[in-house]
């Protein structure tokens, strides 16, 4: 296979359908949505068995722990997979939406109309959802996308493009609105970030490496985050039942996703009460702890941490702590040490709730909650096409809005400028 010409062949049948999409009913657009349901409803068992295929090679190539378990397809998500089609499907379409409408001095009105992106390239690895999702938001907010997902997971992708393809095509879609890259082969992935006269925006989901690779290489827009180094804050005002079980589920509810809970702040004058139990909680976990100075004094079975843990998402039953004075210095780290994605505080103090909503800089910032929230489907969304920390364009989950743009519209009833 010539990569080039395939992906210069795919990259122009996307734009061919971008026009098409953008041109679709609300009413066509949900019904492609409702389609796809019904046609991955009966194709299940056939891409649970394409994952099982994948899984076994995985497993056969070495891939580690998280990754397996971000490529495996449970029926619990399988389920929310259509569960979101149904969620996309029932949210309000943005495209065409109008807004700021003013008269101006010389007697014309000036607004804003909410239009599609075009085309989306979207470059994932293991998670075979992730097709789901993308495709979903893409085509209700009236996009075509090209979809590379890893070659970890390239059988059940095909399973689920198959699917998509079938129900846009049912609807009077064209399939190509929905295509995913077929070969293996990595320079594909460098193609479809160079194809600015059919691509218009990249979204790299997957490790560090893969995105900072699209970030350095792409003459594409790209709409990223790095990586997910996400702080929780325990407050000397906190209520540690509350900061308990928020610090045990932002890290052990699962340990392979960017909004996990990779080092945790505690305020010197509550340390003493509230790490001795979540030590006991991450103990009966198998979690791996590792602290400053005062909190090994305080736990003695947690090794001393180094500054590189301060900076690494661990992805991993492991866990950073770090004794604080309050939080003045709890903000500073964060701000340093933070990859900017989510970050919580948990406090009893309203007004130092609202001082770390304001000064924290991050995507997403929560009060009394585990940052395991961070997601397009528990914001509302539906589903998400990925979480960015840019802060141009698109910043936190990135649901139907932050696919698409808005373009300047003029009323007038003749109207000349004087």
């Amino acid at each position: 296979m010539n990569v080039k010409n395939y992906m210069a062949s795919l990259g122009s049948e996307a734009r061919n359908a971008s026009r098409a999409m953008a041109k679709a009913s609300t009413e066509q657009k949900n019904s492609a949505l409702t389609a796809c349901v019904e046609q991955l409803v009966l194709a299940k068992e056939q891409i649970l068995a394409a994952n099982a295929i994948d899984l076994e090679r995985g497993k056969s190539n070495g891939l580690d722990a998280a990754l397996l378990d971000r490529l495996a397809l449970t029926d619990e998500r399988f389920d929310a997979m259509l569960e979101g089609l149904s969620q996309v499907a029932a949210l309000a379409d943005p495209i065409a939406e109008i807004s700021d409408m003013k008269y101006m001095p010389s007697g014309i009105q000036v607004g804003k109309m909410r239009v599609p992106l075009g085309v989306i390239g979207i470059i994932y690895e293991s998670r075979p959802n992730v097709t789901v999702e993308a495709a979903s938001l893409c085509l209700k907010s009236g996009n075509a996308t090209i979809l590379r997902g890893g070659s970890e997971a390239i059988n059940a992708n095909q399973a689920i493009a198959a699917c998509i393809a079938t129900a846009l095509e049912s609807v009077g879609l064209p399939s190509a609105a929905v295509q995913v890259v077929e070969t293996t082969d990595r320079e594909a992935v460098g193609e479809l970030i160079t194809m600015p006269e059919y691509v218009d925006v990249i979204v790299p989901r997957g490790g560090k490496g893969l995105i900072e690779r699209i970030s350095r290489d792409a003459s594409v827009p790209v709409i990223k985050h790095l990586d997910g180094i996400c702080h929780v804050y325990i407050d000397d005002k906190a209520d540690l039942d509350k900061a308990e079980a928020i610090a045990l589920n932002a890290k052990t509810h699962r340990y392979g996703t960017c909004n996990t809970m990779e080092t945790l702040l505690v305020a010197k004058n509550a340390a003493a009460d509230i790490l001795p139990r979540l030590a006991a909680c991450y103990a009966e976990k198998g979690v791996e702890l590792r602290g400053c100075a005062e909190t090994v004094a305080i736990l003695p079975q947690a090794v001393a941490a180094t500054e590189e843990d301060w900076m690494t998402e661990y992805l991993a039953p492991v866990l950073s702590i770090k004794v604080v004075e309050g939080m003045d210095e709890a903000i500073v780290h964060i701000n340093q040490y933070s990859s900017q994605h989510t970050d919580a505080i948990v406090t009893e103090d309203y007004t130092r709730a609202r001082r770390f909503l304001r000064e924290v800089d991050s995507s997403s910032v929560m009060i009394n909650a585990s940052t395991r929230f961070a997601d397009g489907f528990e914001y509302g969304l539906g589903a998400e096409i990925g979480i960015s920390t840019d802060k141009i364009h698109a910043r936190g989950p990135v649901g139907l809005e932050g696919l698409t743009s808005q373009k300047y519209v003029v009323f007038g009833d003749g109207h000349v400028r004087r």
